[in-house]
């Protein structure tokens, strides 16, 4: 594009930046635990942001937008994807993980023979009848995009989306093959498709913005997921930091022996590159004179664990388990959004969760977000805009269901406050409630010391999977306690399945 000609579009855009209608940004990034990121989620916690990425523009939202201290995702991708387009809990839509369900129709019966539980299937779409962002917008007089990861199976256009890259799944952000293992080719110049991804999202919003038409546009990066990758250039400035230097020693490595998969500078650097590909899209919302009419979010699909956090000595994990588990670790995420009359770095400690996008969405672009049927979110728009939340919202029930194995075990959870309760279905016997205001590393096992609680939450929670009809696994008469021991992952199912009591801590917890 010509000089001339994006003046030109942006001299339009300018005027319809005075648009009623707000555009909304969604920056969705992929496997980002809640203290990835170099601003702290918790403030005067230092194990609550990772020190040593360099990533000023996620900073820089944080200091221009609100924060959120206590947001919720689903333990693995695709479940959160499809929480976030329907507005419904994982529970409810029934698309609980990304597996083949093999033909069956509730129960597993035929992935894990042996095993102490008969786990369940997965949806595998969204259902026919949920209503989506694009679809819940465009009556509203939007247009929407989702560039970037799908992984949700279905067509994108399917759902109300007039542009998008089709039914993507992880592998077209790993752009390299596994096999190439040692490290970055010198001429990698779109990791993870960070930049032409990027490129996209920006013609996108030009477009709009040349045409006065309030947009909706969903940035799914395939950054911060496994396949580490970024410029080469850009390891190379980690590779010399002295802390990364230090972890090559302490590995018997150096930056030229290490392989790209156990190599940390690779992913300092995919944040690093990330954060240049956030600046862009902030730049472009700038350029075009529709920053004062403009939200962001920025948030993550699920939690994780990364182990660079001990790169810097002294700070460990501060949540338990990771990925693909309901604990803290596999559920709660970073969450800042800027934007129309939020206040510049504010904070917002209540519990909020994945499903509350849609409805906040509608409440932004004028519609009714009270008006949408069979969804579980609510609308955060007051709270962004300084109203105090009351005491019912701060303490509604929020679900999450895992009922499958894989390195996990079939479990749930109900946080409703600042009390957690989890349910094993292996071992229900396990009563397990947790305070979350000075245990958010679930540590201490509370519940028999309040039992009527566990036994409220614990009846909330079942009583819900029984009005949306989630899922429930059940016992296997042909449990084989030998099989299951001899199990792929058995030994971190035990580690990280229930107790009583207190939990010894892990190496990096300590």
């Amino acid at each position: 594009m010509c000089a001339v000609t994006f003046l030109l579009l942006i001299s339009s855009a300018r005027v319809a930046g005075a648009a009623e209608k707000p555009n909304i940004v969604l920056l969705f990034i992929d496997d980002w635990a809640w203290n990835g990121t170099p601003v702290p989620m918790n403030d005067g916690m230092e194990n609550s942001r990772m020190p040593v990425v360099q990533m000023p523009n996620v900073e820089r939202l944080a200091r221009e937008g609100m924060k959120f201290t206590n947001a919720y995702a689903s333990p693995q991708c695709s479940p959160s994807r499809v929480c976030v387009q329907t507005g419904q809990s994982s529970p409810r839509n029934g698309f609980t993980v990304f597996m083949n369900d093999r033909g069956q129709d509730y129960y597993d019966e035929k992935g894990y023979p042996g095993f102490p539980v008969i786990p369940c299937i997965s949806d595998m779409t969204i259902d026919a009848d949920a209503v989506t962002i694009p679809e819940a917008l465009k009556p509203l007089g939007y247009v929407s995009a989702h560039i970037g990861k799908w992984h949700m199976r279905g067509d994108p256009g399917d759902e109300g989306y007039v542009l998008h890259d089709g039914d993507t799944s992880n592998k077209p952000g790993n752009t390299l093959p596994a096999a190439a293992n040692q490290r970055l080719p010198d001429d990698l110049t779109d990791p993870k498709l960070m930049f032409s991804v990027t490129g996209k999202a920006l013609g996108f919003m030009t477009e709009q913005a040349q045409a006065g038409q309030p947009f909706y546009l969903q940035i799914s990066h395939y950054a911060m997921h496994e396949g580490w990758e970024c410029l080469p250039a850009t390891r190379e400035k980690y590779a010399r930091h002295p802390l990364v230097q230090a972890y090559y020693e302490k590995i018997g490595k150096t930056a030229e022996t290490v392989k790209r998969k156990e190599d940390p500078a690779i992913w300092l650097g995919m944040g690093d590159d990330l954060d240049g590909r956030i600046g862009a899209v902030l730049q472009r919302i700038s350029e075009l004179g529709i920053e004062d009419n403009t939200y962001v979010v920025l948030v993550s699909d699920n939690g994780y664990r990364h182990k660079e956090l001990q790169l810097t000595e002294g700070l460990t994990q501060p949540h338990h388990a990771a990925k693909w588990w309901v604990w803290q670790g596999g559920i709660r995420v970073p969450m800042i959004v800027r934007g129309p009359g939020i206040k510049a770095g504010s904070v917002f400690t209540g519990n909020v969760v994945n499903y509350d996008f849609l409805p906040t969405f509608v409440d932004w672009a004028g519609g009714d977000p009270t008006a949408l049927k069979s969804i579980d979110g609510v609308s955060l728009a007051p709270y962004m805009a300084g109203e105090s939340p009351s005491d019912a919202f701060l303490k509604r029930n929020l679900y999450f269901h895992y009922p499958h194995y894989r390195t996990t075990m079939p479990h749930s959870a109900v946080v409703s406050g600042t009390r957690k309760l989890l349910h094993f279905y292996e071992r229900p016997e396990i009563s397990m409630l947790f305070d979350l205001t000075d245990d958010m590393g679930e540590v201490h096992n509370i519940a028999p010391a309040h039992p009527e609680e566990h036994r409220r939450l614990y009846d909330d929670m079942m009583a819900y999977f029984d009005k949306v009809g989630a899922r429930i696994p059940k016992r296997n008469p042909n449990d084989d306690a030998a099989v299951y021991r001899n199990s792929k992952e058995y030994e971190e199912r035990v580690e990280w399945g229930p107790f009583t009591g207190s939990r010894p801590l892990e190496d990096d917890e300590k």
